[in-house]
């Protein structure tokens, strides 16, 4: 059983409709306890405390009884947006948001999404997780953006959705028809490498 340790709507949409079964349950991890300067391991080590966080509270966490629970799979994953060296998280609020793609208008940067994929056993009656194998690693796209005029910026800020994204953008929304091109793995810039789990799990002789 696939557990996805995000709230992440786009992620969760993103498995529905590759028809991978899984249940969705939020990790509670607190983000900003991790400092890491290079912004690729940042990525990854917030993949892995999502992932592992569930694994360390998994007995407060009410789980649906209709799942065979023999062997679970988690999936942590963290995207985070470079610009020019710079990290990109969601903008603070609408100015913070129209400064940055005043910058990025015409220009391209990075979206590292950190992916962790613990495989592991599970007794459901004690609700123990003992883990056996963890499968980690940061997969980057370049993210090419189109040439904006002030008013479609203005716009598109105004529309809100940047404040929800990583980088200030989502592929599968508004921001879609601005990213001129992108080179690298397509659903990793919506928050999850679909072709590197397919791999990961045929890998580990689990169906995908």
């Amino acid at each position: 059983m696939l557990i996805l340790a995000s709230a992440s709507q786009s992620r969760k949409k993103l498995l529905e409709k590759c028809q991978i079964e899984f249940i969705q349950i939020s990790s509670n991890f607190d983000e900003a306890s991790i400092k890491e300067k290079d912004i690729s391991n940042l990525a990854l080590e917030l993949s892995f405390q999502k992932a592992n966080s569930l694994v360390l509270n998994i007995k407060e966490i009410e789980l649906p009884l209709n799942f065979n629970y023999s062997s679970i799979e988690i999936l942590g994953c963290d995207s985070i947006f470079e610009f020019n060296g710079k990290a990109f998280g969601k903008p603070s609020d609408k100015e913070e948001a129209y400064r940055r793609w005043s910058k990025m208008s015409g220009e391209f940067g990075f979206l590292h999404t950190g992916h962790t994929l613990l495989i592991s056993t599970f007794d459901l009656t004690s609700k123990v997780i003992k883990v056996t194998k963890k499968i980690k690693k940061t997969v980057s796209s370049k993210v090419y953006f189109s040439k904006l005029q002030n008013e479609e910026i203005k716009n598109y800020v105004d529309s809100l959705e940047p404040l929800y994204c990583a980088g200030g953008f989502a592929l599968e929304g508004q921001g879609g028809k601005y990213i001129e091109k992108i080179d690298g793995c397509f659903s990793n810039v919506m928050g999850l490498s679909l072709p590197w789990l397919r791999k990961s799990l045929i890998k580990e002789g689990i169906a995908a």
